[in-house]
């Protein structure tokens, strides 16, 4: 498509509902996010708006049917999706801080430009903001209380960001160095700091138990949404953190226990590193929860930290 030009995507499925046993009686209803829906094919849908009814279908239909269909829709938003993050939450026991950073490789799935790109013309787009295929920003909500965010890529430190922290909120506005259009690529670092008290707790345990709940994933959050082709996280513990257990709900194709080692330790440090594949941001809301048992003097280890 041309640089102004609207972005349209294609929409394939079935009009029958998957299922493994034979349907007496359904009906399929589409909303789409607009009403510019130049071309719907396949299975007759009555149209209301920007919703496509399908059915009712009373003829019973036999287990594993399908009825194909198509709808092309106009969808002028980048198709944000990161092939690789690299998440790492590291435990200062000592310093009582949890330290965040996020590896990003991302890449814009929308149409790609037919032609070179038009610096000044995208630059006269800016006086009135017009809808675009090319990702401008990301919006990056944190934690109350977070703190110390940066922004980096392959060049240095990028300075169009913005953090604004206040008692109900923290958000960190990140604005690339270029616009994202589709088939390129930008890849970056953010970190920040959080209170460790917001996430680690102690039980009673004559071990000196502790509980540790942090998010599996966090991130931009955009309207388009974001996908994830892999996921790395590795939680980095204090050092001489024994008993490691750990559970979650988002479903892994990797577990590992490693060492990982710093400025000042001696024995390295216990990190669990999860890998997950194909993830969207549905599992923003889902902890990481690791148990570990800590005596008083482990923290001594790395009593310079």
């Amino acid at each position: 498509i041309k640089q102004d030009d609207k972005q349209y995507l294609i929409y394939t499925f079935s009009t029958y509902t998957p299922s493994a046993y034979p349907t007496l009686k359904q009906k399929t209803k589409l909303k789409l996010p607009t009403t510019d829906v130049p071309d719907a094919i396949g299975g007759s849908p009555e149209r209301q708006g920007s919703t496509f009814t399908y059915g009712p279908y009373n003829d019973p239909v036999p287990a594993g049917a399908l009825e194909p269909a198509s709808v092309r829709y106009e969808f002028t938003r980048p198709l944000i999706y990161a092939t690789l993050l690299e998440r790492d939450m590291e435990v200062s026991h000592w310093g009582g801080n949890l330290a965040f950073e996020e590896r990003y490789w991302l890449t814009n799935q929308g149409a790609h430009l037919k032609e070179n790109f038009n610096r000044v013309q995208w630059a006269a787009t800016q006086y009135y903001n017009p809808p675009t295929s090319a990702l401008r920003s990301l919006n990056v909500p944190l934690k109350v209380g977070s703190l110390n965010p940066y922004f980096t890529d392959d060049i240095g430190n990028v300075s169009t960001s913005r953090f604004r922290s206040s008692k109900k909120e923290a958000n960190l506005e990140l604005k690339p160095r270029y616009p994202v259009f589709g088939g390129w690529k930008y890849s970056f670092r953010i970190g920040w700091d959080a209170d460790l008290r917001q996430f680690l707790r102690r039980v009673k345990s004559p071990e000196g138990g502790h509980v540790l709940k942090v998010p599996f994933l966090e991130g931009p959050k955009m309207g388009e949404g974001v996908s994830y082709g892999k996921v790395e996280v590795r939680v980095i513990l204090p050092e001489g953190a024994k008993n490691v257990k750990f559970e979650t709900e988002v479903p892994l194709v990797a577990v590992e226990e490693m060492l990982h080692r710093t400025f000042m330790d001696t024995v390295g440090r216990m990190t669990l590193k999860l890998t997950a594949m194909s993830v969207v941001d549905e599992t923003r809301d889902k902890p990481i929860i690791v148990s570990i048992s800590l005596t008083p003097w482990n923290p001594l280890l790395n009593r310079f930290e």
